[in-house]
């Protein structure tokens, strides 16, 4: 009997542009731990992309948001080698219209807080790959 690939693990970002700051977390756990980037984390089976972004970013940041759209997907495929992979995430970018809270590190978020979306484009913090790229989407979505 032979066995299949892994399959990628999917999971779902909150993109939430409130008064010209996104809000962003740092990363407290691998992969990535200590970048910044959008709260989000793993889909539960029979979750939408859209819920699970909602769901996440209360649990790392105490914030509500309104899920209203899928903005892109992102791919986070991390290598230990040149060979092998180590994980592989595919992952929804969800628009977000905020809703209510005082972003607060919870979960597995090292520290969450608003930042200017000048900061962010100009990407002056180490942020997850695909971060400028996401936001940048975003502010083009917000201009429609």
């Amino acid at each position: 009997m032979t066995t299949s690939p892994p399959a990628p693990k999917l999971g779902a970002i909150a993109v939430v542009l409130h008064q010209d700051h996104f809000l962003m977390v740092q990363r407290g756990k691998n992969p990535g731990r200590g970048l910044w980037g959008f709260p989000g984390g793993h889909v539960e089976f029979g979750e939408t992309g859209l819920a699970a972004a909602q769901r996440e970013l209360l649990e790392e940041t105490g914030v509500r948001a309104q899920a209203t759209c899928y903005l892109t997907n992102v791919d986070a495929i991390g290598r230990a080698d040149s060979q092998d992979t180590s994980y592989h995430y595919l992952i929804a970018a969800v628009t977000c219209e905020y809703v209510d809270g005082e972003p607060l590190a919870a979960d597995d978020a090292a520290a969450a807080e608003w930042v200017h979306k000048d900061e962010v484009l100009a990407g002056t913090r180490d942020m997850s790959d695909d971060v400028v790229r996401v936001a940048t989407l975003r502010l083009q979505d917000a201009q429609k």
